[in-house]
């Protein structure tokens, strides 16, 4: 995915779209409930553990609350679940509308196998290296954008502690894990945080040296998504043009295509020991 919500920015190359009216709807009736229980956002902030301008940047809907925090307030304004029962639809408007059906089959999925071939993806990025990538999105992001857009990065994130645990698969081009985006420090920290990944039972992490003659991959980067539903699905995503394939003879042979790609890679073995040697250069 090479530029968009999955690796960038937003849908249109601006700034991503994030269910605006919904957020400030949600930020009017937590104002509402917090004036009636007498609070200021000084107040409400110190009960809940957070800060009066991130209070007030939640009111005016300008920032995504967290999960932890919509209960927290719920709970100190005595909003008896008002709140809580918007928890879905604020976690919906984390993401561009163009990316959210994707999340939610990634979220869901047994199975996801991806081909990388621009930027490391999303779902693997630490939060330097994403970070860094939102800040060199064209055009400009505010903070608060790339601030919202790596929060939405790590909460992808806990896919790797669900249990049943999925079964995940890379295929990363090799010029992917030498580009220092954001500088060595951010590029070893992102080579150690893959081959954490790596080590994992359930993942397995393969390098596409360049050095090959014959690449199965020259068509771009996509996402396998497999549902315990049995749902073969395929996610493509480049320039904010997004597309979800739910056609077996499409999915089939996008499949058929990965799993060259997986013949021609390094094993997971020796593309750990390859990551390993990178590290060691920098």
């Amino acid at each position: 995915m090479d530029g968009g919500a999955d690796s960038g920015a937003g849908a249109s190359g601006g700034e991503p779209e994030l269910g605006v009216d919904f957020l400030r709807c949600f930020g009017r009736q937590m104002k509402l409930l917090r004036e009636s229980a007498g609070l200021t956002q000084a107040q409400l902030g110190e009960r809940v553990g957070y800060g009066e301008a991130q209070i007030a940047a939640v009111e005016r809907g300008r920032r995504i609350p967290r999960p932890e925090l919509i209960d927290a307030v719920d709970r100190a304004v005595g909003a008896r679940g008002v709140l809580l029962a918007m928890k879905a639809e604020v976690a919906k408007a984390r993401y561009p509308s163009f990316f959210r059906r994707y999340a939610e089959l990634e979220a869901e999925a047994v199975e996801l196998h991806a081909y990388i071939s621009h930027v490391i993806k999303g779902l693997l990025q630490t939060e330097e290296y994403a970070r860094a990538v939102f800040r060199m999105w064209r055009p400009l992001l505010d903070e608060e954008a790339i601030e919202q857009g790596v929060s939405m990065r790590m909460e992808r994130q806990k896919l790797f502690a669900r249990r049943p645990a999925p079964l995940l698969s890379f295929v990363i081009d090799e010029h992917v894990l030498r580009r220092p985006l954001g500088g060595r420090d951010v590029l070893r920290g992102q080579l150690e945080q893959l081959l954490v990944y790596g080590q994992q039972r359930n993942v397995e992490m393969q390098v596409m040296p360049m050095g090959l003659e014959e690449h199965a991959g020259l068509a771009g980067p996509f996402t396998l998504i497999h549902s315990d539903i049995r749902r073969r699905m395929a996610y493509m995503e480049v320039q904010g043009l997004s597309a979800l394939h739910a056609d077996p003879k499409k999915v089939s042979s996008m499949e058929a295509t990965y799993g060259v790609l997986r013949a021609q890679a390094l094993t997971p073995r020796q593309s750990l020991t390859f990551i390993e040697k990178l590290l060691g250069e920098l």
